[in-house]
């Protein structure tokens, strides 16, 4: 058995597939894969890594899966009852939680009770869930390593300062296709632009919002809960060439910033590596090739998911999670051609304004909220 045994939420996604590349790399061993529906990737998956367990989170997709691998000895389990199992396998080390959206919650809160050291790259888990998810780490002594490039980033440039004070975060984003549009000329946006990301392969929903700054906003949010910080402690820089991947001011004014190309294998391996650091499959900077890097102020009034996920955390309580469940419906509405790119904001801003504020509130509570967030869109819709 290798030092490392790896449990993968979201295997057929970006995130997934180049952890799978990662646990080539180094020789982990894989024991549990997870998809959302994608059949035919998670059959490849299954015949290559030969994991133990799986889940296909549709049920619809149950039958044709375990027909394709019948001749494989794989345990076949689905939706989020499967999804907890696999984040809780006594087989693994490590759990990477790189599935989308709010189903990503669940099966934090299972690794963690299962005390399995945690890779996240579901942002929602610590938007929504942030004091819930952070309690329960600390009672069961369990690592929780960021995988986003920019979370990782801030990490990475902490070690070795552990008890210095932090004065601020600065918090990179690469602006997204519109970076410098106006209102006016994001009218007629289609979804194909919103998808065409000049920096960065990902999902669809991840990409719109990036498009849209959503994901800044929810990674604004995830910086506070991570690293024990008030939203004034951080400030969002776009910075077009995403090389450098976040920076962290210390109290003296030193900034320490960690640097690299455009790939998602080096957060994702430190992640899995850490606190070693070993020869990695991605790929190499070439500094030469960015003769200037540039900086700017991020646009909150044309891209509105960002302010209102600024003002959700500084009100606190479970209007994250409103906003968050918000986005996620408008974004499905917008990738299905049923409102425009601009709706997306409006939408997200308009459920902030009209949800109750609760500040003590519980799991279910959270999931409640979501789907009333959601049901809010599309009764406005």
């Amino acid at each position: 058995m290798s030092e490392k045994v790896i449990s993968i939420l979201g295997s057929t996604g970006s995130i997934g597939t180049q952890a799978l590349e990662v646990c080539q790399a180094q020789g982990f061993e894989v024991c549990g894969l997870a998809a959302n529906r994608s059949v035919s990737k998670l059959e490849e998956q299954i015949r290559l890594f030969h994991p133990k367990k799986v889940c296909i989170y549709d049920e619809s997709c149950y039958e044709d899966l375990k027909q394709r691998v019948a001749d494989c000895s794989v345990e076949i389990v689905t939706g989020m009852d499967g999804l907890c199992e696999l984040a809780s396998m006594d087989e693994a080390t490590t759990v990477l939680n790189s599935v989308v959206g709010m189903i990503g919650l669940q099966p934090t809160l299972a690794a963690i009770e299962a005390k399995k050291d945690l890779a996240l790259a579901n942002k929602e888990t610590l938007v929504t869930g942030g004091k819930l998810v952070l309690n329960a780490a600390k009672q069961n002594n369990v690592p929780i390593y960021p995988v986003d490039s920019e979370h990782s980033a801030i990490f990475q440039s902490l070690q070795g300062n552990e008890g210095n004070k932090i004065e601020k975060i600065l918090l990179t984003a690469s602006g997204g296709p519109f970076y410098g549009k106006t209102r006016e000329e994001l009218q007629s946006v289609t979804v194909a632009q919103a998808l065409n990301h000049p920096n960065w392969s990902m999902g669809a929903k991840i990409t719109t919002d990036s498009a849209t700054l959503m994901n800044k906003g929810l990674e604004f949010i995830e910086a506070m809960w991570l690293f024990d910080l008030q939203p004034d402690q951080i400030e969002i820089v776009v910075h077009r060439e995403s090389v450098i991947h976040s920076a962290v001011e210390f109290e003296d004014h030193a900034v320490i910033a960690q640097l690299g190309a455009p790939d998602m294998k080096i957060p994702i391996q430190y992640a899995l590596t850490y606190p070693a650091r070993k020869p990695c499959p991605g790929k190499r900077l070439n500094i030469f090739d960015y003769p200037t890097l540039s900086f700017a102020k991020p646009d909150e009034e044309t891209f509105r998911c960002l302010k209102a996920c600024k003002e959700a955390i500084r009100q606190g309580g479970i209007l994250p999670t409103v906003v968050n469940g918000a986005n996620e419906q408008a974004v499905a509405l917008f990738l299905d051609g049923k409102i425009s790119f601009l709706d997306i904001g409006d939408l997200v801003w308009s459920a902030l304004q009209s949800f109750d504020n609760l500040d003590h509130f519980t799991l279910q509570d959270i999931l409640e909220t979501d789907q009333k967030a959601r049901a809010y869109i599309r009764d406005l819709v």
